[in-house]
């Protein structure tokens, strides 16, 4: 296993266990159009935690790049929904970080493909 490989697992196994730590963290970031929030972190923390767990074994690792490229596409109108919200909800956060997060999930796609 490369070592990338092993740092993209990391960060995917440790984003989706605090899904589960501090799931009221994740809550704001939630478009009202998405129903059962809470599930949906929990589920959205389960996929990071499982396909971080999957890159560690060759015969999973392809599988988990395509899902976590999938998951990645599924997660962007969060934040879109973070950015449009950016001078109510998400006032707290410096509007260059908001508009970061999304050239972000391009590079974190490209890593994973």
């Amino acid at each position: 296993m490369q070592p990338t490989t092993a740092l993209m697992a990391l960060f995917y196994v440790l984003a989706g266990a605090n899904h589960f730590r501090v799931p009221k963290f994740y809550l704001p970031m939630m478009p009202p159009w998405i129903p059962r929030h809470k599930l949906m972190i929990a589920l959205s923390g389960v996929a990071e935690l499982v396909l971080g767990l999957l890159l560690l074994f060759p015969a999973t690792e392809d599988l988990a790049r395509i899902g976590i490229v999938a998951m990645l596409i599924v997660f962007l109108p969060v934040h879109f929904y973070m950015l449009q919200m950016r001078k109510t909800i998400f006032a707290h956060i410096p509007a260059l970080i908001l508009f970061v997060r999304l050239p972000l999930q391009a590079v974190l796609i490209y890593w994973a493909w």
